[in-house]
């Protein structure tokens, strides 16, 4: 949805046509100011994700901008579940207002399902467009038996979806303890429960509980590259939900703190402590984005905490805001450059210059001569993610400056 004018401190996933003038004023008396150490924490990471997502090869990428291989970290998996982290943060401040007192409507769980629904047609609609170009660009039939149906703004919607339930119908012990239920019950279940032809406790790509269920419930076909996995799977979204819970802990918080570098302190100080569960329970259960294994939701949300805390206290406490002020453009209009710069890069892959069997993509061909060429191929490679990076920063600057922006 698009929105222009004041509204800035309306937080995400928020309609602005939904809300009526006096349920603005309202807003503005009632709700603590907007965190902008959370819009440019979230710049942050939607910046992060256009520079790993966009590299001019993926043969020539410099290892901390790609994902680990299976088990391990690096930082850029930590841009997932950032996200995550940072709307479970958001949730805190446009949630504030629901009390035992003050209930949410079924109008209100029908705007929260509507929001779910969209970013997950969002994502069905990213998965398809790559057979659509195909079809419009290249000829090639649209095989709709292997249309992929997960990703990641779909994953965002349903950990939104049940968080967000979570929230507004438990108190905050019962909470806390979902929160540790559901990531001691998924390493139960991964470690316990056999997989046919694979036995119990397997983390491989195709022995894991996760494969299992995505290929029983979806089909193997209708997963990431046809499977035998999805890193974006139904099973594995459920401790996705408690990254989100995390996210909301941490806002929660936040509300009930005054603005000092004690504060700052103390989130630092609860990172670290789950970087260090995190790490301690990697030997029994490794850190692993793709089955997004319970260690890594502890051990992510450790980082995610020490992030915020550096935002925080930099932005909130010292009020050193020019630094963020790049990141903050991008962070107030993420969904647009998620789904933006997904529909560019498509096209970009799609259509080629040139005739022949050897006809160059636009994307190789931009990288090969206007990158590689001078750079090399490995800092050519890179050089053309922070270009692009760069180049989307401008367009949203642009829309920033017109008080244009679009939210879910």
């Amino acid at each position: 949805m698009l929105s222009s004018g004041g509204l800035v401190n309306i937080p995400p996933l928020v309609y602005k046509n939904e809300i009526t003038e006096n349920e603005q004023i309202e807003t503005v008396i009632s709700k603590p100011k907007r965190l902008v150490s959370l819009d440019v924490f979230r710049g942050m990471a939607i910046a992060s994700m256009i520079l790993v997502n966009n590299p001019g090869s993926w043969n020539h990428v410099y290892p901390p901008l790609l994902h680990a291989k299976w088990h391990g970290f690096t930082p850029t998996d930590l841009v997932f579940p950032s996200f995550l982290f940072i709307i479970g943060v958001a949730m805190a401040f446009s949630l504030a207002k629901y009390t035992k007192e003050n209930q949410p409507t079924a109008a209100v769980y029908w705007r929260i399902a509507r929001r779910c629904a969209l970013l997950f047609a969002l994502g069905l609609f990213l998965n398809g467009l790559t057979l659509v170009l195909d079809w419009l660009l290249n000829g090639k039939s649209i095989d709709w038996s292997t249309f992929r149906i997960l990703g990641v703004l779909q994953r965002i919607s349903l950990a939104y979806l049940l968080a967000t339930v979570a929230i507004l119908n438990l108190s905050r012990v019962k909470q806390w303890i979902l929160a540790g239920v559901v990531l001691l019950g998924y390493w139960g279940a991964m470690a316990l429960i056999p997989v046919p032809g694979y036995g119990a406790g397997d983390f491989s790509p195709e022995g894991h509980l996760g494969g299992y269920i995505d290929r029983f419930i979806v089909g193997a076909q209708y997963l990431y590259k046809g499977g035998p996995f999805d890193p974006e799977g139904l099973f594995s979204t459920i401790p996705a939900v408690v990254t989100v819970l995390l996210g909301y802990f941490a806002g929660q918080w936040l509300r009930s703190q005054s603005v000092k570098s004690n504060t700052s302190i103390q989130l630092v100080l609860a990172g670290l402590s789950c970087l260090v569960l995190g790490y301690l329970w990697s030997f029994l259960f490794p850190v692993n984005k793709a089955l997004w294994t319970s260690s890594y939701v502890v051990y992510s949300a450790g980082w995610d905490l020490l992030l915020l805390a550096a935002c925080y206290e930099t932005i909130e406490v010292r009020n050193w805001r020019r630094w963020g002020l790049p990141f903050e453009v991008m962070g107030l209009n993420a969904i647009f450059l998620f789904v933006g710069s997904g529909i560019v890069a498509r096209i970009l892959h799609k259509t080629r210059i040139g005739t022949g069997d050897e006809a160059s993509s636009t994307y190789a061909w931009i990288y090969e001569n206007i990158f590689q060429s001078w750079a090399g191929q490995l800092n050519g490679s890179l050089a053309f993610a922070i270009a692009t990076v760069l180049l989307w920063w401008l367009i949203l600057y642009i829309m920033y400056r017109k008080n244009l922006f679009f939210k879910v």
